[in-house]
């Protein structure tokens, strides 16, 4: 076999006969297929380049709403623990709504189905607390006959002291009050066999007092009271109960 040379002349260039190139001083002989990347000479940042800038001070009224708003939360927990530590320990009753007496001192039906009807009645109101105050807020009653209203009359708001009866007098007066068909034909055998039956029903807004605490709650007060027959009707059935 012949033995190929690479002979250099004195420049430093290859022989024409040579079949290898060989890679110039400082260069790293590259694969076939493979392009040789220039690093990109970045962007160098000197010192005065760069700012500091200082946050913006906080005003003076953010400050103050932030406080208020996280005393206002804290005083707002404390009082609903208080509160129901006070529910617990205490443990308060609902009062109590009843009806005592009642008399019917009129009742007839015009033409064609009109009611008219003079009806009073003693209401009954007991705190069974024994360390709680009731303040009476709110008071209405409304008289149904079947499932139509027929009069509505309120209570001047009062106050109850723990473990005391209120009584308070009730005048409801129905005039010219349409009926339907069915109950008009209702009403008129109950005048006939002598027992007239009435609803009451009552809307409380309650608040408890307690030392210088309190809670404010509504009661709903349901009465179905069985009367004879006016002038002088008389009570001789009755179902009171009362919720929260």
């Amino acid at each position: 076999m012949s033995n190929h040379r690479t002979h250099l002349t004195e420049s430093g260039q290859k022989s024409p006969g040579s079949s290898q190139n060989l890679p110039e001083s400082g260069q790293k002989a590259h694969e076939p297929g493979h392009q040789q990347l220039k690093p990109i000479s970045g962007h160098r940042y000197r010192s005065s380049d760069i700012v500091l800038r200082k946050p913006p001070p906080t005003n003076f009224f953010i400050r103050c709403g932030a406080v208020f708003c996280i005393i206002f939360i804290i005083l707002l927990i404390l009082g609903g623990i208080i509160t129901l530590v006070i529910y617990l320990v205490i443990k308060p009753k609902h009062p109590s709504f009843e009806i005592s007496s009642a008399t019917l001192n009129s009742l007839y039906i015009d033409s064609p189905q009109n009611l008219n009807s003079d009806f009073t009645f003693l209401a009954n109101f007991s705190n069974p607390n024994r360390k709680i105050d009731i303040q009476y807020e709110y008071l209405s009653l409304d008289l149904y006959f079947g499932d139509t209203l027929i009069a509505t009359q309120a209570i001047n708001p009062f106050f109850q002291k723990r473990g005391v009866l209120s009584l308070a007098s009730v005048q409801m007066i129905s005039s010219e009050v349409y009926l339907s068909q069915s109950l008009a034909k209702e009403l008129r055998n109950q005048i006939q066999n002598n027992r007239i039956t009435y609803d009451i029903r009552g809307t409380f807004r309650t608040r408890a007092v307690f030392g210088i605490s309190h809670f404010t709650y509504w009661l709903y007060g349901r009465c179905r009271i069985v009367l004879t027959g006016p002038p002088s009707g008389i009570i001789v059935a009755r179902y009171c109960r009362t919720k929260q």
